[in-house]
Order: C-alpha cells, then sequence, then structure tokens
C-alpha cells in the first residue's frame, strides 16, 4: 500500500490534488493544471492567497447576488446558530425563521404560490418537484400522466431528475441518462434555432406549434409536465423570442399539463425584477429556487407550490396519510436565518432596482464593446445576465471546431488580468452575471478586461 506524505507537508495546491474531487472538471487536466484557490471576497472582488484579486464577474456560480463579505448575513448566521444550530420541519415541527421565510417568500412571489417545501440546492428542488408532480396526478386519478418536457440546453441541475431534465450532453453521457419520462424539444434560441427571416413571434409560434405536437404524439394523457427557465442560463444565456411564454402557456392549459418555472438563476433580481415569471407573465404552478435566495452564504432552496397542487393534496391527504417526502435540512434554521437577512439586504439596498439600471449598462456597453470583434457572433442577456458567442464566422455563424473552442481561452486570459467570466458547457459562449451589488464603474472595469482577453485570443488565433 502506498502512503500518503503527512498534510503538514503538502501545499494547499498537492493536497488538493490528492484529496478533492472536483465537480465539472476535466479531471486529468485538473492532475496536471492544478487547483486556483480562493481564500477571501468582498464586494464584487476575491482575492486569493497571494492576494491577487479578481472581480467575479460571475457572482460565484450565479449565486452571489448580494455580494461578498456582508456581515449582517454571517452575523446572521452566528447568532441563529447559536440560539438554535438545527432541528427539523418533519411531523409538523418548525422554526421562527423558516416560518417566517416561508411567509415573505410567499409575498413575493407571483400570484398563485401557496406554500414553500425547503431544500439545500436547486437540483434537489427540482427533483422534489418531479415528485409532487407525479404525486398530484396520482392522487387525482391520473397515475398514467408522468411525462416530463424540457428543452435542448436548458439547465435544472445534475441529480437522476434534474440532470434528465437539463439538456445538455455533458449531463447525459456514462450516467446512463436521462430517464425514460423525459422528452426535449428545441431550445428558443432566435440566434441559431430561429429560420431565417422568420420574425420572433413567429418563431414563437412555431416552437408552441412543436410543443403541441410532441403532447399529441405522446398522448396528452401521459404527459405531467413542462420545465422552463425564464432566461436559459448554463445552456448558453438564452433569452426568450418575443411572445414565447404567452405561445407556450395556452398549449399548456389545453393539454392539462403543468408549468414549472425554473428560477434558480432568474429568481432573486437577477432580471430586474423579482422573478423571470414577472418579466415575462409565467403563470407557473411550481416554481424552484435557490442560488439567490441565500446568495450563496449557505446551501438552502425552495418549491413553491402552487394552489392547483396544494388544493389537491389537501383534499386527498386524509385517504393518503403523511406526505413521504422531505430533507433532513430542509427549512434548516440557519439558512433560513441567512436567507432573511439577505433578503433584509435586497430590499434596504434596492438591488433589484439596480440590476434593472446597472444591467441596461452592462447590456449597452458589451454590445458596444463587441459588436465589431472578429470573434463575436452575438451579444445576448436581460439585466445582470449576459451571454457572448464565440464563432469562426460572423456571417453564416460557422462554430470553430472541437480543441479550438474560444470560450476557454477568453475565460483563461480574462483571468490572468483579474477577471472571472465562465464559460459554459452548452456552446462556445462565456457567461456574465455579477453580483446584483455591481456598480456601473465596476461594469466599465469587466467591459475593458475582457476586451483586453478577447484582443490576446484573437491575436493567437
Amino acid at each position: 500500500m502506498t502512503l500518503v506524505e503527512p498534510t503538514h507537508n503538502l501545499s494547499l495546491e498537492e493536497l488538493d490534488r490528492q484529496s478533492v474531487f472536483h465537480p465539472y472538471t476535466a479531471l486529468a487536466d485538473h492532475l496536471e493544471k492544478g487547483v486556483r484557490v480562493i481564500s477571501e471576497g468582498s464586494g464584487v472582488w476575491v482575492a486569493d492567497p497571494n492576494g491577487k484579486r479578481y472581480l467575479d464577474a460571475v457572482a460565484g456560480l450565479w449565486c452571489v447576488n448580494i455580494g461578498y463579505g456582508r456581515s449582517e448575513v454571517a452575523d446572521a448566521i452566528h447568532e441563529q446558530a447559536k440560539k438554535l444550530a438545527y432541528f427539523h420541519s418533519f411531523s409538523s415541527m418548525g422554526t421562527e425563521p423558516s416560518i417566517r421565510l416561508a411567509d415573505r417568500l410567499l409575498r413575493l412571489a407571483p400570484d398563485g404560490m401557496s406554500k414553500v417545501l425547503f431544500g439545500n440546492t436547486g437540483s434537489d428542488a427540482n427533483d422534489t418537484n418531479v415528485k409532487l408532480i407525479w404525486y398530484y396526478n396520482h392522487l387525482r386519478g391520473k397515475p398514467g400522466k408522468v411525462k416530463l418536457i424540457a428543452r435542448d440546453k436548458g439547465y435544472h441541475g445534475v441529480t437522476v431528475a434534474s440532470a434528465s431534465l437539463t439538456g445538455l450532453p455533458l449531463l447525459h453521457k456514462a450516467f446512463n441518462l436521462p430517464i425514460p419520462e423525459v422528452r426535449h424539444v428545441s431550445c428558443p434560441d432566435p440566434y441559431r434555432v430561429k429560420p431565417e427571416g422568420l420574425s420572433e413571434r413567429d418563431f414563437s409560434k412555431q416552437l408552441a406549434k412543436e410543443l403541441d405536437e410532441t403532447i399529441e404524439h405522446e398522448g396528452p394523457d401521459t404527459v405531467a409536465a413542462f420545465f422552463a427557465e425564464p432566461v436559459m442560463g448554463a445552456g448558453g444565456v438564452h433569452v426568450p423570442p418575443e411572445g414565447y411564454f404567452d405561445e407556450i402557456q395556452p398549449v399548456l392549459a389545453k393539454h392539462d399539463v403543468l408549468f414549472v418555472a425554473d428560477e434558480v438563476i432568474c429568481g432573486f433580481g437577477r432580471l430586474g425584477h423579482w422573478f423571470g415569471s414577472n418579466l415575462y407573465n409565467i403563470k407557473p404552478d411550481l416554481i424552484t429556487t435557490a442560488k439567490g435566495l441565500t446568495s450563496g452564504y449557505i446551501p438552502m432552496s425552495a418549491s413553491l407550490v402552487g394552489d392547483k397542487i396544494w388544493n389537491v393534496l389537501i383534499d386527498t391527504s386524509k385517504d393518503i396519510g403523511p406526505f413521504g417526502h422531505g430533507y433532513t435540512y430542509g427549512g434548516h434554521p440557519v439558512a433560513a436565518a441567512a436567507a432573511m437577512a439577505n433578503l433584509d439586504i435586497f430590499e434596504r439596498d434596492d438591488l433589484v432596482s439596480n440590476a434593472a439600471t446597472v444591467g441596461s449598462h452592462l447590456q449597452a456597453s458589451m454590445r458596444e464593446a463587441f459588436a465589431d470583434h472578429p470573434l463575436v457572433g452575438h451579444v445576448r442577456g436581460v439585466g445582470l445576465i449576459l451571454g457572448i458567442e464565440f464563432v469562426a464566422d460572423k456571417g453564416s455563424k460557422r462554430p470553430f471546431e472541437g480543441a479550438a473552442k474560444i470560450a476557454p481561452k477568453v475565460s483563461q486570459a480574462a483571468h490572468a488580468r483579474g477577471l472571472l467570466a465562465r464559460p459554459l458547457p452548452g456552446g462556445d459562449i462565456i457567461a456574465l452575471s455579477p453580483p446584483l451589488s455591481i456598480t456601473k464603474e465596476e461594469v466599465d472595469v469587466v467591459t475593458e478586461r475582457l476586451r483586453d482577453a478577447l484582443d490576446e485570443v484573437a491575436k493567437g488565433d
């Protein structure tokens, strides 16, 4: 047996190589190149152990909406941990922070939401929603209504059910996914999927027709729900074409298919509204939330359950017995206290309005900076979420081949300049989703450093 060296003799980088299994990482490549450690953060800035500062233009993983170093949240975590570090919510038990948080979320949420079921991540919240959908249909005498429809390049998580809903091959290959109940329809991408010459509104009608035909083909009595992000995140920052959700929702109503709005990224101000459903007039039956709920300071998610589903559960509860689902840490009092402090900062600093105002500046400055750049095919986004898609030929939209992909190179060049920008798994695309506390001046820093990074990559290619 090979003995591992004592850890006190190893660098942090070598200790990482020996100990940590990194998600979403090229494993062999990581063992060769090593980890990049972040040790502290304040506002929109983070720093490594050597003191080099980076402007985090992706807010961790789309989640640090209030920015780093907010002592109010840390203090709330500390005080709650001292008072009551843990208690569960099973069997009619509860804690004051989770009760008050549920009430607050329902007051912030779009109309029609009835109850809040807490979890830990966006992935487990979407798994919860799948189970709720199946449970609901069983209880109302439609046990065969189990199929789930999501979209190519949609992102809904990494658990077995949520990864199946995710429309990215990376999450399926070698994992024996997707599960048989899942179907995918076209990505509502006006840049690559919309036929040339077709208006956005007509493209939306075409996509609604595809959804209608898919449900008819599968059998409306077998299709249970449709999952959609208001703006698609990890799959490429795809903003819906004009009228998309207006066209989609009547199709779902026609076939008695539930609508799950996955607001894990879009919720809590990212689009300049509390929820993406507000912006696009979505009337969901379930809402998935996480990330901005605590701004990533501590894990927490929440499934917001609509009246239609809740009423069926209540009407049948005495016949079926206790609801057989839940997580040990669902409604964790420390996480709930963090979420309440996080929402206090949202309201005190008016971060949703800041996301709208500074987001407009981000969208305009990026379009101006990169409209004529030889590597850039398309700049898109809304509020404080933005994607830049790279192409080998702007006229034909021809992508770069395989290993020549530009986004990872741009990300690396930006990192060298003290800027964090994320290459996406859904295409040759860089995503920006900075903290909602970012200023216009800090957006200008992002634009300047990203432009320098692109110019460097363009010279090399």
